[in-house]
Order: structure tokens, then sequence, then C-alpha cells
């Protein structure tokens, strides 16, 4: 059952009896009538017949659910469009200062289920379906998630698009078209296989096309100075950067902002005809095929040139677009006669920069302000640096990108010469302010100037372009301080910022989680908790109530009992709901521990075998579930993919075990079975080396949900122990602080392992989960080289900590009266970790833009 049937269906009425086969629409009697407002059921259903009659999709004499899908899809985004226009209009009249947010992912998720919900339309449009012969459940399991995204960093940006249209700021996203996003994730014994997403397969029914914004975008060519001393890029390949909006309704609101992403494609006349007819085709189609490339893939492979290329060529293509397109709206809500006044520009836009992917936004906009607005140096960097913003979402080395220079000045020559003044200027005001400085500035340049490998630094040019910078917790923050940017710290103290990441509450409570959601305003009394999640804490003066207690263990059952048949029909595993439901969902990343995680299902394993059947029966049973999608060529990350696999097949099947211990691999991880498997689940495990995740967003989404977090204090898991209380979290291993000096003890080979660890390891080399080969897997626990070996991640270190700690977990499910007061005190707790308060701050802190509602 999908999350937003569930909402319909458990209202009773005529909505709880699914409908077993749809009507004849021609002997229905309802009429075709396009009614692009409808707000009753008679309505809607009117507009989604008009939809089928009159569609240009599919035979008018079909209804089957692809098509009832389709056509319901149309019929609210007839409803979104006009409170796009209505909001779109508002905005250009009352011209204020808006923000712009960009962003390489977003994971949008199932679209139905949430413009209804935020449209309050849900019950309507569950009504319609029914007077049409189907139900909204099974019309909602029709939609495919939109390919646009991977994993928390898309989500984080799906989140704040909902805030930003809920709180009624004048806001949009900016983004790429992705045609096969990342990959189509399928478990087989081979582990992890990667096939083309599909989602466009057809088209997607949420997307508008704007043929009248079109943007040119250029690449090679090369850099002329001008008579009047300016500089003039010239030559090369030019692609079109073509609009699609995606509406964004908010809760509670008429405004209905948009998410524009942007496809690639050439002019007709780019087509060689002379070359086609003399069969040379592939010369013929050559740039319409580069052009293809750019947005056929989300993070294309980069280990040739080509590939980096290519993803240099995205996140410029999607800067230069969103910038120009900024600017021309800019134009537009400015006064017809006389000069622009530039100056106005960051009072009027700001530009958030989410992670370094977009970080060509800054010498885009000091080139276009240059080049083709004739403005000085000095003038167009100002702007530039009042304008734009960069959040910085990770401490990784590999993930703070750094671009060839050689790449750099190929692709973009303009720009290269622009990044390089930028150097040059900030060692110059080095120089002269601080001079204690000077013998870190090589360290700090943008320009990496190594002989062997030239790099630009994207993350120290975001920190010089920015007017301010922010972490997205408060511990990431503070690393970024004292560590990461230490010096750039020490420079401007003042341009640094937390904003803690927070989720949104309609998707990742209100609509994923009916049953819970419905209890919570009983109990409250109020629903305005929507919007205002800080009332959750109203819940903590009922947590010892008896009949608070059984009706919140009834929907979590109830959760579980749902997500037990997705699994079931997904993966063939048949679950015990009765079971403890223990889930780890990320991507797949050696610091994220899904090694630890599997390591300690082994130890568990191996011990039950040991015992004797009166031993069993004192044992908690536990179903443990991972998901999550390993990068195509990250070898590491499948081999995890493999082991859990393999791992899954033994236990599975044990007849010994039984219900007692399950293993399931939740294949092609998304956003809607993220929404089954997070009211479902009862433990969720964030257990990520200390100090090396910036926040985490699916820990807010457990925790929200009243399911309990074992995990490190690391990311945003530090302020979600505060705010639900130390008794409710279970903690276990080593501090950020300690892990630098554990690296160096394990360097110099003075860490000596847990028995334990190394029985969990022998059990693995003994083949009791197949012949597959593990050892370089195993090897990166070994050993005392750098990074990627040597136990880096410090696993062996902390499994000891995290075995005794799973012992508490089962001893504390063991007491459900206590297990569900510390799951109705998670819940309590959560109010903090609303994206509404994030984006709040991110508008009043950094962007300085006020809430702009349609009337």
């Amino acid at each position: 059952m999908s999350p937003a049937a569930a909402s319909v269906n458990g209202g009773g009425g005529e909505m709880s009896e699914k409908v077993k086969s749809p009507v004849d629409l021609k002997k229905s009697n309802v009429p075709p009538i396009a009614h692009p407002t409808p707000d009753d059921a008679f309505g809607v259903a009117a507009n989604i017949q008009y939809h089928v009659q009159y569609g240009p999709h599919f035979s008018p004499f079909k209804f089957e659910p692809e098509q009832a899908f389709y056509a319901t899809a149309e019929s609210v985004r007839d409803t979104l469009i006009q409170r796009w226009n209505d909001t779109y209009a508002h905005f250009h009249k009352t011209d204020p200062k808006q923000t712009y947010y960009i962003s390489m992912e977003y994971l949008q998720g199932r679209a139905l289920t949430n413009a209804i919900g935020n449209l309050n339309l849900t019950d309507a449009y569950g009504s319609a379906l029914m007077k049409l012969g189907h139900d909204l459940e099974t019309i909602v399991d029709q939609e495919r998630d939109a390919a646009l995204g991977n994993g928390g960093l898309g989500r984080l940006a799906s989140c704040f698009l909902d805030s930003m249209a809920t709180l009624s700021l004048p806001a949009w996203g900016y983004g790429l078209r992705y045609k096969y996003g990342l990959f189509s994730q399928r478990i087989t014994k081979k582990g992890q296989e990667e096939y083309a997403e599909d989602w466009l397969q057809k088209f997607s029914p949420w997307e508008i096309v704007r043929h009248d914004v079109v943007h040119p975008v250029r690449f090679f060519g090369e850099v002329q100075s001008q008579e009047d001393g300016s500089r003039r890029w010239i030559g090369g390949e030019t692609v079109q950067a073509l609009a699609y909006d995606i509406p964004i309704p908010g809760y509670q609101t008429k405004n209905t902002i948009s998410l524009r992403v942007w496809d690639a494609r050439v002019p007709a006349q780019e087509f060689d005809l002379y070359a086609f007819n003399a069969g040379d085709y592939a010369k013929a189609e050559s740039l319409h095929a580069k052009a293809s490339q750019i947005c056929a893939v989300l993070y294309p492979g980069d280990a040739t040139e080509e590939g980096k290329l290519l993803r240099l060529k995205q996140q410029y293509f999607m800067c230069s677009a969103s910038l120009q397109d900024i600017i021309a709206r800019f134009k537009e809500r400015r006064p017809s006669k006389g000069p622009i006044d530039w100056s106005e520009f960051p009072n009027k836009v700001a530009v958030q920069m989410n992670d370094t992917h977009p970080t060509l936004s800054a010498p885009e906009l000091m080139r276009i302000l240059m080049d083709d607005e004739g403005l000085g140096w000095d003038e167009a960097w100002a702007i530039t640096n009042k304008t734009v913003a960069y959040t910085n979402h990770t401490v990784l080395p590999e993930a703070l990108e750094k671009w060839s220079q050689t790449v750099m000045a190929k692709l973009l020559p303009r720009h290269m010469e622009i990044i390089t003044e930028i150097d040059k200027q900030f060692q110059a005001f080095v120089t002269k302010t601080r001079p204690d400085l000077e013998s870190k500035i090589e360290s700090m340049r943008v320009l990496d100037n190594n002989p062997q490998k030239p790099v630009v630094r994207m993350a120290h040019l975001c920190v010089l372009s920015s007017h301010k910078v922010n972490g997205v917790a408060e511990l990431h923050s503070d690393i970024l301080k004292k560590d990461l940017f230490a010096d750039f710290y020490s420079l401007w103290p003042d341009k640094f910022q937390n904003k803690t990441n927070g989720v949104t509450p309609r998707r990742w409570l209100r609509f994923c989680s009916p049953e819970l959601s419905t209890i919570i305003t009983k109990w409250l009394r109020t629903d305005k908790w929507v919007t205002n999640l800080d009332l959750l804490a109203g819940l903590r003066q009922f947590a010892d109530d008896k009949q608070l207690h059984k009706e919140w263990a009834a929907a979590k059952l109830q959760n579980k009992v749902r997500f037990a048949h997705y699994l079931e029909e997904k993966t063939g595993v048949k679950i015990n709901p009765n079971s403890m439901f223990d889930t780890q969902i990320k991507r797949i990343h050696e610091y994220k521990r899904q090694l630890m995680n599997i390591l300690g299902v082994v130890y568990r394993y191996k011990k039950m075998k040991e015992m004797s059947p009166e031993e069993r029966k004192k044992v908690v049973p536990r179903v443990v579930m991972l998901a999550g999608k390993a990068f195509a060529t990250y070898e590491q990350a499948k081999r995890i993919v493999k082991l859990v696999t393999d791992v899954g097949a033994v236990v599975n099947n044990d007849p010994g075990i039984g219900d007692l211990l399950k293993v399931v691999f939740i294949p092609n991880y998304n956003v809607t079975v993220a929404e089954l498997a997070i009211p479902a689940s009862e433990l969720s495990q964030h257990i990520s080396t200390a100090g090396m995740e910036a926040s985490g967003t699916s820990n807010m989404k457990f925790a929200l949900n009243g399911c309990l977090i074992i995990g490190t204090l690391d990311g945003a898991n530090v302020e979600i122990r505060e705010e639900i209380g130390e008794e409710n979290f279970f903690l276990f291993g080593a501090r950020a602080d300690d892990v630098p000096r554990l690296r160096k003890e394990r360097e110099a080979g003075q860490f000596k392992p847990d028995p334990r660890f190394e029985e969990a390891k022998h059990f693995i080399r003994s083949g009791a989960f197949g012949d597959y080969d593990y050892e370089p897997l195993l090897d990166s626990l070994e050993g005392n080289s750098g990074y990627g070996r040597g136990d880096y991640f410090l696993v062996g270190y902390d499994f000891p900590s995290y075995i005794d700690c799973q012992k508490e977990v089962d001893e504390a499910y063991k007491d459900q009266d206590r297990w569900v007061k510390m799951s109705i005190l998670s819940t309590a707790g959560s109010g903090k970790f609303s994206s509404d308060r994030t984006i709040a701050q991110y508008a009043r802190e950094i962007w300085n833009i006020q809430e702009c509602r349609v009337p």
C-alpha cells in the first residue's frame, strides 16, 4: 500500500473499499469538463475525464491504471499551473528580493501524493477516482520517482523547496533535467548491477516545457581582447539551455514556486545535412550528440579526460543557464527606460550554491557583468560577493572538488582567466592585511600549482566568492571553522555560519505515516504541528499514558505490516512484523560504515548458531535491512553490497534461525521506498565515523517517525540526541576529537583488535557465506597505510562498543512499555529538525528575504 492511499483508505466510508476493476468511461455519469481548479470530488472527476478524453498521450478508450495516473496528474497540474502563474505574477508585481537555489541534485520522490496533500485535495481526489472506477492507492503506485538526484544532497534540496513554498518565500530552485539519473539498481547473485533509469521513457506529467526560455551556453573557443580593453569569449561550441518548470506547491498557501531544470539542445541548423547525405552520419549529428550527453546521466564517470570534461560541462551548463535566467528576470522587473542600476542586483537577488557543484556561478556572474554588461572588475566583484552564498556539505577529500587547470582552461578559457585574477587578488589581500598568514597562502589559494597536477580548488573559490559560508550541523560547522577552513575563518569570522538541516514534516510524517499523524493530531488537539513542528513537544506530557502507548504501537505495527508486504513482493523474503525492524538506508560508502553493520550481523548470527534451543528463546527477533546505491565505479562499496546479499542468502534460509534473524538488502532505494521504510522502522543505524558526516537528514526522518537511533556523535546525531534526550539514544563509538589520535595510533601499530572483531572477520573468511573473494574488503580493515586502508574509518576500534550497544538495544526492546515511551519522546523531541525552521534561518540570516504571500 502506498503512503498516499493509506491516508485515503484509513478514513472510512466509501473510500475504504478498494475498487476491483475500472468502470467503462463511456457509461460513466461523469462528463469530461475542463476545470483547472476543482475543489470537490465531482469537479475533480470531470477534469480527470477531460484529460482522458482529450489528452494526446493515450487512446481515449482506455482507462487502465497507467492512463488514469497520467490523467489524474495532469488534472492536478492544471491547478498547479494556475497557482504558479499567480505566484509568478505576484512576484513580478511586488519585485521582492528573491532567492535562487542552485543544486546538482533534487530527489523529489513521487509528486502526486505531495501535491494533493499540500493542496488539501487528497479526499477529493480519492472520491473522484472511486467514481471513475479506480482507487487512489493503485493510481499513486503508477508514478515513477523523478531521477533528478541520488542521495541526501538532493533530498535536502527538495525539502527546502517545499519549505520555501510553504513559508511563501520568493524563491526558486535550479538544476538539470537528467534523462537517466544516476542508475536503476538491481540486486542479483553478483551483487549490485546498474541499469539506466526509465523515468522519462514516456513523459513526466509534472514538467512544463518553456520554449520561450532558452539561453546559449558556450564551451571551448578562445578569448580575445577588444579595442576598449575588454575581453571577449568567442568561437567553440554553443548549445542551448531549454527550461522545464516543475511546480512546487506550498502547504496551506497559494504560493507555488518552481524547480526549473535545464535540458541541452542545439538548433536544427546545426544538423549537417550535407554530411548526412554523404553518409557521414556521426559528423552530421556530432553537436546534437554532444548536447544530449550533458543531461544524460547524473555524475558520469570521470576516470577519463572525456569524463572530466563532461562533468565540468554539466556544472557550467547549469550555472550559466541559471545565471542568465536570473539576470533576465532582474532586467524584466526593472523599469524599461534608462540604464540599469547594477548596484541594486544584490538587493534583489540571492544565489545559494548547494555544495561545490555550482561553484562556477561566481565566475559566470563575473563574466556576464564584465563582458556583457560592461562593468569594471571591482564593481562586478562587489556585486558577486554580495549576491552569492555557499553551503558546504562534506569534509571528505574526494568530495571537495578540484578541477584540472588544463581541463578548465580548455573548456572555459574566460573563466580560467577570471579565476586566476581572483586568486591573484586574494594573495595580494592576505599579504597586505594578514602578513602572519603569508606562510599559509599556498595552501589557501584557489590555484594549486603543483607541477605534477595543477588544479583549481573549487571549495576555496566558493569561500572567497561568497558573503556567507555555512555548514549543515553544529559539529560540522565547528569542523569547518577549526579545521577545513580554519585559515579562512581567521580572515573572515563573520562569514561563517551554521544552518542545521531539516526535513519537511509534510512528506516525512503527515503524508507518509497518516496513522501516526492522526494519533499525534488527536493527542495534541491540533494539526498545526504540520507547519509548526515545535508543537510536537506537547507529546511529552503523555509519554507515560498507556492509552497513547496502545495507539502508538498499533500505528507502528500497521506501518510494519505494510512494509513487510512490500519487502516480500520486491525481494521474496518473508518477514515477521513482530520482529524488531532495524534499518540503515544511505548511500553506500565506507565512512557510513555499512560494513560495520553487516559485520555485527555476522557476529550475531555466529553467536546464535552456537546457542542452545533454550538460549535462542531469549533472543529478540530482528530484521536487519540495508538500502542504498554504491557508485558504479566504487568497488569497495559494491563489495559491501555483495557481502550483505551473501549474508542474507545464508541467514534467511537457515531453518535453525528461522524468524529470529533476517537480513534484507532493499533494491533500488528511492524516496518512495523511504516513505514506506521510515515509518515502519523501529531502530535506525547512523554509525558513520565521528566527524565525517556533515549532517544527515535520514536520521531526522527516522526520529520524527518515532524510530530510535543507534549512532555515533557525528553530524546531526549530536543535536538529535540533545533534543530527544540522551536516554532515548543508543550511543557508541569514538568522538570526533579522538579520531585523529586513534588514526595515528593505528598507523603506529598500537591498535589491538577486539576478539569479537577478529571472530566476525574469520567467519567470513571461512567461506560461511560463499566463495566470493572478500579479501580486498577485509584487507581495508588491516594494515597501517593511509586513506581507505589501515582501517581509516575505525571500524575495528568502534566495533566492540557497537556490539555492546546492540545488546542495550535488545534489552530495551524486551520492555515494550519503555520502548514505546522512548519512541514517543523521539517524535516529541524532533521539532527542531523541520526544514521550515532551517529555511526561515537562511531567509533571515543569509538571504535577507521576506514572505511574499500570494493574496
